[in-house]
């Protein structure tokens, strides 16, 4: 196959990249001549997370000259269970910045460009159009949309990676010779439908295996050698260890990419994602209603004036472990179970629900008060909120 475009002036080898890259050069497939290709190329990684740590590790180590990095986050704590770009010292820190020095330790003739920017419909296309291969490292429905639809828009391959809990995802996202995203997944699913990583946890080594492949893939568009995994959907099961692939088709009736596209230029994808405008907190509306919310120092307030309030924790049990509240009197009823143990709830008492931020106990007020409950409020923040307003001692994750 055709490789994507990489800059029409090929640089040399210097002795020390030479050595630095022996086991590549005598790859039939790579050798020399794929070498100094790969150092003229330019790949855009976008995220800096657990996708992008093994995605900018290896190839920054196998000589892809220029890398471009997207993110705007800084490292935390809970990032270091599987984020291998970032370590200890860095917590705080810009993600970019310590992907910048790390990738400077595995292979100082890489280039780092970091965009320090959230990507969005106004800047995707001028970014996106100076690199030959971009690369979805991203965790969220409104950016995949948006680096689909930028990709097809600009004719640039999409190396396309997904994460949760035990099971990955990977593909080639390519319009000029395949299918997009969108044929894939038209639309995105209701919001809440598919927990974040944070909300239904992901496997340390998960993003590594997925990212791998996503690095291999892209050296083999840059090389323009193997069998890219355009048509094709790869799914992991880490829990049994097994692999399966999907043939995927190019929808003719795509609204980007099909025979008559309706899409012409990026739109709103937060919107057209269903995520809520312009909310303070993560579950202050739902459904387009308000949900009323109290504070942890509200909370712990009333409590310690020995009110009575039924405090409903909807997390999972391994969660309820980790630390709870139930000192002050809570009881665990996860949210997949509330609508079979709705009656341990009296319709009469004041009702205070939360998790770990305040998204799942959201939509489970919604719930209640479809069922006639009235008397009902969010913990605002959840129970990382009231680990760092109220109790330092509760563990947070």
């Amino acid at each position: 196959m055709d490789e994507p475009r990489t800059d029409p002036v090929t640089p040399t080898l210097s002795p020390g990249e030479t050595l630095r890259y022996a086991r590549h050069l005598i790859l039939p497939e790579v050798g020399p001549a794929g070498q100094r290709k790969l150092k003229s190329s330019r790949v855009l990684l976008v995220g800096a997370g657990g996708l992008g740590s093994p995605l900018a590790l290896y190839l920054a180590a196998a000589g892809v000259g220029t890398l471009g990095i997207v993110d705007f986050d800084v490292v935390d704590t809970t990032n270091l269970q599987r984020q291998v770009l970032h370590g200890t010292s860095d917590v705080g820190r810009a993600k970019l910045d310590s992907a910048r020095d790390r990738i400077g330790e595995v292979n100082p003739h890489v280039r780092v460009e970091p965009h320090p920017v959230r990507l969005s419909s106004d800047n995707a296309l001028d970014l996106l159009c100076e690199y030959d291969v971009v690369v979805d490292g991203t965790d969220n429905f409104p950016t995949r949309y948006l680096v689909n639809d930028a990709c097809v828009l600009l004719g640039k391959p999409n190396v396309y990676g997904s994460i949760l809990r035990w099971e990955g995802q990977a593909s080639v996202f390519w319009a000029e010779r395949g299918p997009c995203y969108r044929c894939l997944f038209r639309e995105p699913p209701p919001p809440g439908m598919v927990p974040s990583c944070a909300e239904g946890g992901v496997l340390g080594v998960l993003p590594g295996m997925i990212g791998t492949i996503q690095a291999t893939e892209t050296v083999k568009l840059l090389l323009g050698v193997g069998e890219p995994m355009v048509g094709r959907l790869l799914l992991l099961d880490a829990l049994r260890m097994r692999f399966r692939e999907l043939k995927l088709r190019k929808d003719p009736e795509c609204p980007v990419c099909g025979e008559h596209p309706t899409i012409r230029e990026l739109i709103d994808y937060d919107r057209f994602c269903g995520v809520p405008q312009n909310t303070p907190t993560e579950a202050s509306m739902a459904n387009g209603k308000d949900i009323p919310e109290i504070t942890p120092t509200e909370l712990k307030a009333r409590l310690d004036r020995g009110e009575k309030l039924t405090i409903i924790d909807v997390r999972e049990p391994h969660e309820w472990e980790i630390g709870n509240l139930e000192e002050h009197g809570a009881r665990l009823i996860p949210l997949g179970q509330l609508p079979d143990r709705i009656n341990e709830i009296g319709q009469g008492e004041e009702v205070v629900l939360h998790c770990r931020s305040g998204g799942r106990s959201g939509k489970a007020l919604e719930y209640l008060r479809e069922h006639g409950y009235d008397n009902l409020l969010n913990l605002k923040g959840g129970i990382l909120a009231w680990s760092e307003d109220v109790d330092p001692t509760i563990p947070k994750y």
